[in-house]
């Protein structure tokens, strides 16, 4: 069986961290919905051209488009064992179709880890997050600060704060999560493979609560 995990939590919560620490300790690739729309973007591919005309307009791009994405991901070798999902699915409309593009090949969610956090703890972390211009590589001042102030260690772009990053709009990004959030919590929760994990300690120490937290056979 492949194992398919998916990560929810707050902006800050440290999802994105964690992802990767959980993709190499598992060997199955982190899929990140950011990084997904990048990818198409910079391509140019039909989806994402698809997706450019909504975002130009300010409009959300609509479910079925994401949700190609993500089946296009899904569908490449590297994830025939399973991956780990970020910030994909957002609504039940995307989790119902994920659920339906695994149930075709025999398989579904293993587990769905729900990093917590507090508010305090969010606003901590957003506010020192720091991001490259080129390719989105992400630092904090104070947990992994880069080596020049700045400067992306990766590709020499320069690092700035996102406008939603800043104190003021903290909160009530995360009070948006949570009224958006909550009916995905509730749809994992009735599956019985939604599983809470402590967010507040260390990156370690979080990573390896996560990785105690799974079910023992998407561990092995």
């Amino acid at each position: 069986m492949a194992t398919y995990l998916l990560l929810l939590g707050t902006p800050g919560a440290g999802k994105g961290t964690q992802a990767k620490r959980l993709s190499e300790s598992l060997s199955i690739p982190h899929i990140s919905s950011g990084d997904l729309f990048r990818e198409h973007l910079d391509e140019q591919t039909e989806l994402g051209k698809l997706a450019q005309r909504y975002m130009s307009s300010g409009d959300l791009v609509p479910d079925d488009v994401t949700i190609q994405m993500v089946h296009e991901r899904l569908s490449r070798e590297d994830a025939r064992g399973g991956a780990i999902l970020d910030g994909f699915p957002r609504t039940p409309t995307q989790a119902q179709a994920l659920d339906e593009m695994l149930a075709a090949n025999g398989e579904g969610i293993a587990a769905v880890l729900f990093i917590k956090v507090s508010e305090a703890t969010v606003i901590r972390r957003l506010g020192g997050r720091r991001m490259c211009r080129a390719k989105g590589h992400i630092y904090h001042v104070e947990f992994n600060p880069p080596d020049v102030e700045g400067i992306c260690d990766l590709d020499g772009s320069e690092l700035y704060q996102r406008e939603d990053d800043q104190a003021d709009t903290v909160s009530n990004r995360i009070r948006i999560y949570f009224e958006q959030t909550a009916p995905l919590i509730d749809y994992y929760r009735s599956k019985g493979v939604l599983v809470e994990v402590d967010g507040e300690g260390t990156i370690e120490v979080v990573t390896q609560g996560m990785l105690e937290a799974l079910p023992e056979a998407a561990s092995q």
